[in-house]
């Protein structure tokens, strides 16, 4: 699991970052056996939450990505954004990277969101990193990662 960070300011409309998953492993992995969790705090949001995929170098780009957000109670945390792959998205060998997804995460009314508050969020990493502040599911099992 790799991050990078694309909007760097403590305060904004939506939350952007790249992401690519590694396969560390041994064996071929299917990317819909996948999910990626980005952790952050609501900020008193008063409208849903939304996301695009603005860019996608998997096999069918962001038609192949699709997305929930979900709540959660840990520190820095109180929303996940959950990333899942399409089984048209494909396989990565053993070694390989899913290449980059770039997504943005903002509310209905694109509310003023702060960043530094965040548990995924660092404003440092703006090449890919690997980051255990994000994690990543197998079949619904962590993978990668620590949950805040």
């Amino acid at each position: 699991m790799q991050y990078a960070v694309r909007e760097r300011a403590d305060r904004v409309q939506g939350l952007s970052f790249k992401v690519q998953v590694r396969n560390t492993g041994s064996q071929t992995v299917a990317l819909s056996d996948v999910t990626i969790r980005y952790w952050f705090t609501a900020d008193g949001a008063s409208s849903a939450f939304d996301s695009e995929c603005d860019y996608a170098s998997i096999p069918g780009g962001c038609a192949n990505v699709s997305w929930a957000f979900g709540t959660a109670s840990g520190t820095e945390a109180d929303r996940y954004f959950e990333l899942s792959f399409a089984s048209a998205a494909g396989n990565l060998a053993p070694g390989a990277t899913s290449g980059e997804a770039q997504i943005r995460i903002f509310t209905a009314t694109y509310e003023q969101m702060m960043q530094t508050n965040d548990y995924s969020f660092d404003a440092t990493l703006t090449a890919f990193t690997p980051w255990e502040q994000m994690t990543a599911y197998r079949d619904g099992e962590l993978a990668w990662g620590t949950e805040p």
